[in-house]
C-alpha cells in the first residue's frame, strides 16, 4: 500500500561482520530542566544499538523551551550538521519526541534523516515482536504514528489531481487518499486486537474459576524479568542483556512448596500459581504503544500480585521505579499489591551489598516489601519462593474463609536473617 512508504521506520540492519558496518548515528538530547536528564544519552545509545545502529557522537544542550521550527535552534542545528559530517554519520536521533514540522526542518538543515526516540522504540518493537498478538499491537502503534506524519511526507503533493472531487476520485488529494487508507488499516487492526483481548479475558476467567492465583513480573526494560521468570519456572523463554528482549507475555505454572509451617486443613504439600512475564517499560514510552499493548498489559492490571523487578546495579534505578509506577497507574494497575524484587545482586560491589535479603522500602509515603535476588546466580531465589509460598497459602486460606483483611495483605512473611 502506498501510504506505508510515507514514513519509513528504521530498517533493522542485517548481521554485520563488524560494528563499523552498522549505520552511524548522531545522538542529540536537550535539557529543558526536567529532573533526571540523561546528559550522557546512555539510554538513547542503548536503544540505537538495539535497533542495529552505531552511535558515533553525542550532543546535548540546554534550553528553556523547544524551538518551534528546529527544536534546538538554527545554531545547534548547524553544529549537528558539522558533527555528522566529521564522523560520517548517516542519521540523527533525538532523545525527545519532535513534531513533524521540526523533523522536516531539521532534515533540511542537516541534510540527513532525522528521527526521534518514539520512532526508535517503535522500530525495536517491530523487530522483537514474535507472536501474532505482538505483531498486531506493534502494527497498530506504527499506523497511529504514521497518521501524524502524513503532512510532512506528502507536502509536495498537496494539490488537487484535477476534475470534480468525489470520494476516492480524481479530485481527492494524495494526502486524503493516504489518510483514508491509514484510517481503514487502523480500524481493521483494532478489530483484530479486540478479538485477541476477548480471548485473553476468557483465559483469565478460566483461571479465576479454577481459583488460580496470578502473579505478574513487571519492571523497567533489561531489569532481568525474563531471566527471573526462567529461573523460577524452569522455562526457556528468550532472555538477553538487551532492551525489550521480551514483548510477548508468557505464562507458566509455578509450583511453590509449603513455607515450612504445618499444613492447614485441605492444604497439600504446596501450591501452584500462574506466573506471567510481561513487556518491559522505559522512560517516555509512547502512549500509542501503551494503548496498543492494552491486551498484554491487562495481565498486570488483573494480577493478584506484581513482582516489580528492579536492576539493583543501575544507578538510575530510583527513576526507573518511578517510571514503572507511572505506567502501572496509566494501565489501571496502581492498586495491585506489589513487591520490589531488586535483581542482579551478584553484580553489586561489596560496599553496596544489603545486610539482609528482605526488608522494606518507602515509596510515595508507603512501605513496600523488598527482596534482593540474583536471577543469574540463583542467590535469594529460594527465599523468594518461600515468601511467595507463604503469600499463596495466606491467600488460599483467606479465599476459603473469606476474611478480607488477610486476603488483601500483600506483605511477605519476613524472617529475621541469620547473622
Amino acid at each position: 500500500m502506498p501510504f506505508l512508504k510515507a514514513q519509513k521506520l528504521l530498517k533493522p540492519s542485517a548481521p554485520a561482520a563488524s560494528a563499523d558496518e552498522r549505520p552511524a548515528a548522531i545522538l542529540v538530547g536537550v535539557d529543558f530542566g526536567a529532573p533526571h536528564f540523561d546528559a550522557t544519552l546512555q539510554e538513547l545509545g542503548q536503544l540505537a544499538e538495539t535497533a542495529g545502529m552505531r552511535p558515533v557522537a553525542r550532543l546535548s544542550c540546554k534550553r528553556r523551551a523547544p524551538d518551534a521550527a528546529l527544536f534546538v535552534g538554527s545554531g545547534k542545528a548547524e553544529e549537528i550538521r558539522l558533527l555528522a559530517a566529521e564522523h560520517g554519520a548517516t542519521e540523527v536521533l533525538f532523545d525527545q519526541a519532535i513534531s513533524p514540522v521540526q523533523q522536516r526542518n531539521l532534515e533540511k538543515a542537516t541534510g540527513l534523516p532525522v528521527n526521534d526516540r518514539t520512532l526508535l522504540i517503535l522500530d525495536i518493537f517491530a523487530q522483537r515482536a514474535r507472536s501474532h498478538e505482538g505483531k498486531l499491537q506493534v502494527e497498530l502503534a506504527r499506523l497511529q504514528y504514521l497518521a501524524t506524519r502524513l503532512v510532512r511526507r506528502w507536502s509536495h503533493l498537496e494539490r488537487q489531481q484535477g476534475g470534480i472531487g468525489t470520494r476516492g476520485g480524481p479530485g481527492e488529494t494524495q494526502i486524503e487518499l493516504d489518510r483514508r487508507m491509514l484510517d481503514s488499516a487502523i480500524k481493521r487492526t483494532k478489530e483484530r486486537l479486540l478479538k485477541v483481548k476477548r480471548q485473553r479475558q476468557t483465559q483469565r476467567r478460566q483461571r479465576q474459576r479454577r481459583e488460580a492465583l496470578t502473579v505478574s513480573l513487571v519492571g523497567y526494560t533489561n531489569a532481568g524479568k525474563s531471566t527471573l521468570f526462567n529461573a523460577l519456572t524452569k522455562a526457556r523463554s528468550y532472555a538477553a542483556d538487551q532492551l525489550f528482549a521480551t514483548l510477548d507475555t508468557t505464562t507458566r505454572q509455578l509450583y511453590l512448596e509449603n513455607a515450612g509451617a504445618e499444613a492447614a486443613e485441605g492444604w497439600v504439600a504446596g501450591h501452584t500459581v500462574s506466573l506471567s512475564d510481561t513487556v518491559g517499560f522505559i522512560r517516555d514510552l509512547p502512549h500509542g504503544l501503551i494503548e496498543a499493548f492494552e491486551a498484554t498489559l491487562q495481565e498486570a492490571a488483573e494480577a493478584d500480585l506484581l513482582l516489580h523487578v528492579v536492576d539493583a546495579a543501575n544507578p538510575a534505578h530510583p527513576e526507573q521505579i518511578s517510571e514503572v509506577r507511572r505506567v502501572l497507574h496509566e494501565i489501571g494497575a496502581a492498586d495491585v499489591p506489589q513487591w520490589l524484587i531488586f535483581n542482579k545482586l551478584d553484580t553489586l560491589p561489596d560496599s553496596q551489598r544489603p545486610r539482609t535479603l528482605h526488608d522494606s522500602m518507602e515509596i510515595d509515603g508507603q512501605r513496600q516489601p523488598r527482596l534482593f535476588v540474583s536471577a543469574g546466580s540463583g542467590q535469594g531465589l529460594g527465599d523468594l519462593r518461600l515468601q511467595l509460598a507463604a503469600w499463596a497459602q495466606r491467600m488460599t486460606e483467606s479465599i476459603r474463609h473469606n476474611p478480607p483483611s488477610v486476603a488483601d495483605d500483600p506483605r511477605p512473611i519476613l524472617h529475621t536473617p541469620d547473622e
